[in-house]
């Protein structure tokens, strides 16, 4: 059963997380929300399956960790 891990705010960071997951062996599906009009400026639902939820959770929490350091970093 899949699940959702988190909501991205566009297709391109649903991409980049899902990028990041994948290469720590995590299984991860991307699904649009609502009207599809734009796919860059659309929300997208990132998923996993049950089974990888925790795992999945701390992967996303050191992506998000890495992508904030790089931020920090530019400013």
């Amino acid at each position: 059963m899949w699940t959702v891990l988190y909501i991205a705010p566009s297709r391109s960071v649903a991409m980049r997380i899902r990028d990041f997951m994948e290469a720590e062996g995590i299984l991860v599906r991307l699904r649009p929300l609502g009207l599809r009009t734009d796919d860059h400026s659309t929300d997208y639902e990132i998923l996993v399956t049950e089974v990888e939820l925790e795992e999945a959770q701390e992967v996303l929490y050191q992506a998000l960790q890495v992508r904030q350091y790089r931020e920090l970093r530019t400013k």
